[in-house]
């Protein structure tokens, strides 16, 4: 009986949200064929059973590695893959998941679909964007194996009562693995997988003033920090958080883009954010023409009224 595996991702021992929404399309994709979905973890993880089933999986498998391994981690899927007769193999679009995904097709001679947001699961075509989001390419993978990784906050998980059968796998030696994950404080979560992104952009006019845009994701729980490239390539945020072409693509439920222009180059990294909320002096920046809602104001006026409002 043929099966999908889906790749779960953990970070310090911990599931991160992303992949519950992979496990939910894994789900889809299963229903349709009839058959069971297995979920992997590639590395040793403290991982409840019963969230892993209730966002689709069936079974529940985590390896033996300490430690993330690319070429483990790849070697350990493939082989799992074969073991389990799986004919869909899906991850989610994270930097990690961007890294093992062509590794794996490689290792199962098939092809592979890249940051995906849409699947037919009767077809098995998948959708994905290209040139900075202005078209979309209808992709269908030619092989015994189907591989795709699905970008954030596309997808939903099944949201079922159901717990998935546990069990070990022995992982892969590793070639190379990761000693350290210097990771950024503040404990905000990773923009990527943000469902809301408050984003500011050289219209803050200084680093100094950042702390006001702070204030309004401090005020939304949960709420991303992001970027525009000019601000990261000024030195005032991290490249962590730097949102469009040549940073993170973002599709949040709410992206609130503060003093930013809108050039296209960050606009191909969050047009497909599902409410948009401009806040710009200029009437005729370019984000107006992609935004939702739009204030026209100077940032420095409207900003501590906003965060007045919202810690209400």
């Amino acid at each position: 009986m043929s099966s999908v595996l889906v790749i779960l991702e953990t970070r310090s021992g911990e599931l991160r949200p992303a992949c519950l929404e992979t496990v939910g399309a894994a789900r889809t994709i299963a229903d349709a064929k009839g058959c069971n979905v297995v979920a992997l973890a590639t590395e040793t993880a403290n991982i409840d059973a019963a969230v892993v089933g209730g966002a689709g999986a069936d079974q529940l498998m985590i390896a033996t590695a300490d430690a993330h391994s690319a070429d483990a981690a790849a070697t350990t899927i493939a082989r799992v893959a074969k073991e389990v007769g799986a004919d869909v193999v899906l991850l989610s679009a994270t930097v990690r998941g961007r890294d093992i995904t062509p590794r794996v097709a490689a290792l199962l001679d098939t092809g592979f679909a890249a940051d995906c947001t849409a699947v037919d699961s009767n077809t098995m075509i998948f959708t994905r964007p290209i040139c900075g989001g202005k078209a979309f390419n209808n992709v269908k993978v030619n092989g015994d194996v189907v591989v795709a990784s699905l970008r954030p906050n596309f997808f939903a998980s099944a949201g079922r009562d159901h717990t998935a059968e546990i069990s070990e796998v022995a992982s892969e030696t590793a070639l190379a693995q990761v000693v350290e994950v210097a990771a950024q404080s503040g404990g905000r979560p990773d923009v990527a997988e943000s469902t809301i992104v408050v984003s500011g952009g050289r219209g803050m006019a200084s680093p100094d003033n950042w702390n006001l845009i702070e204030a309004i994701a401090d005020a939304i729980p949960g709420a991303g920090l992001g970027a525009s490239r000019a601000v990261v390539d000024a030195g005032w945020r991290p490249h962590s958080e730097q949102v469009g072409q040549t940073g993170k693509t973002v599709s949040p439920e709410l992206y609130i883009a503060i003093g930013i222009s809108g050039a296209i180059q960050h606009l191909a990294g969050m047009r497909s954010s599902k409410v948009i909320v401009a806040i710009n002096k200029d009437p005729d920046a370019p984000i107006f023409k992609h935004a939702t809602y739009g204030i026209v104001g100077d940032v420095f006026e409207v900003l501590p009224e906003l965060a007045a409002e919202l810690a209400k």
